[in-house]
């Protein structure tokens, strides 16, 4: 929902119904992940994607029919008949998808979420999309840490939901859970998918050089609130870093240690220390190793990361805490240029966080998209 959030809050609040087609779940390599949506308006707009275009065409046609008698449709599609360039995936993956109708009428609490969204206030929506009883279907209940909003037809679904919907705001995860007809831990029947919109994941670039430039413009492309920091005024500067969410002057240890300090650094966050020079990346590695980033990586030649390897152990850090630290940064793709080096830093990223091996494709065998 969030690549068509500002559209359809657009047409929510000019009393429209649109309809909304969102992956729920897929299975082997399906071409992109629970939460990917695309919106179907009256006027035969289409905005989003569920499959890059595999299965537009189909999901199109559901959406129009949803709009029409407003009943949600939870829809398979795979590659499975002779059919599969015409309604099916190419790719042989197998999605979920469901098609449901949104309007200010049927979905009051939409305005209030979508603001949680903009403010990037943690929340969650769940929604049944399987249920033995058809009216139960489409219910939706939003969660955020302290509150709900919605009605799932049964208190004790609702317990429960909130509770597992919660836990997966907490990791960032979404996805579809399972339940007995009224919130059973142990039973089957009704599908609940849980939709998490938890603030965007941190990039923290250190080291105000022209590598860092193009890194903050790459770590925006992926998705990252971006932060570029630096002692130097004269370097610092928003006009040098336009990509960057936040360009901060301050001592790269110290900031960090405050950003550390006030919990705004989780395992989504990536760490990428820029500066090759030792009185700026030792300092802010003794902390960055201490804490917990998800991604930790320093650039520089062999014997730069030699004498700071040296530098770190005499400051105190440990051999486990060192392991932690990707250096030199990136992948081996012979990057040269600012802009080529970017790409090599996002790709080890990347490598890590899905458990890729950084190796062409052409040379390995089996399933090309990992399960998170």
């Amino acid at each position: 929902m969030r690549d068509v959030l500002d559209e359809l809050l657009r047409r929510y609040s000019a009393g429209e119904k649109v309809a909304l087609g969102t992956v729920v779940a897929t299975f082997s390599s399906a071409p992109r992940a629970p939460g990917a949506a695309m919106l179907v308006a009256q006027d035969g707009t289409v905005s989003g994607s569920v499959s890059g275009g595999c299965v537009e065409g189909a999901v199109y046609e559901l959406g129009t029919q949803v709009l029409q008698d407003g009943t949600p449709v939870l829809q398979r599609y795979g590659v499975s008949d002779d059919d599969a360039f015409a309604v099916g995936l190419t790719c042989g993956g197998i999605i979920d998808i469901y098609v449901e109708s949104i309007s200010a009428t049927d979905f009051p609490e939409f305005a209030e979420l979508a603001k949680s969204i903009q403010t990037e206030e943690p929340v969650a929506l769940a929604t049944i999309v399987a249920h033995p009883d058809p009216s139960r279907i489409g219910r939706r209940l939003v969660v955020w840490p302290d509150r709900t909003a919605g009605d799932l037809g049964s208190a004790r679904a609702e317990a429960a939901v909130a509770d597992d919907a919660r836990g997966m705001l907490g990791t960032g995860r979404t996805g579809t859970l399972h339940y007995g007809a009224e919130g059973q831990r142990r039973g089957e029947g009704m599908s609940v998918f849980v939709n998490s919109f938890e603030p965007p994941p941190r990039m923290l670039v250190f080291g105000a050089i022209d590598f860092a430039t193009a890194m903050a413009r790459l770590g925006s492309y992926l998705g990252y609130r971006v932060t570029v920091c630096d002692a130097r005024p004269i370097f610092a500067t928003k006009s040098r870093f336009p990509d960057a969410d936040d360009v901060v002057v301050n001592w790269p240890h110290r900031y960090l240690a405050a950003e550390v300090e006030a919990g705004r650094i989780d395992q989504r966050t990536v760490i990428a220390v820029l500066t090759h020079d030792p009185k700026f990346d030792v300092p802010v590695l003794e902390v960055a190793l201490r804490c917990d980033a998800g991604y930790i990586g320093a650039m520089g030649s062999r014997r730069t990361h030699d004498d700071r390897m040296q530098r770190l152990r005499e400051a105190g850090v440990t051999e486990e805490e060192l392991a932690r630290l990707s250096s030199p940064i990136g992948l081996d793709l012979g990057a040269r240029t600012p802009e080529e080096t970017a790409v090599s830093i996002a790709a080890e990223i990347i490598s890590l966080r899905w458990g890729g091996e950084g190796r062409r494709l052409t040379e390995v065998s089996g399933r090309i998209h990992r399960e998170p």
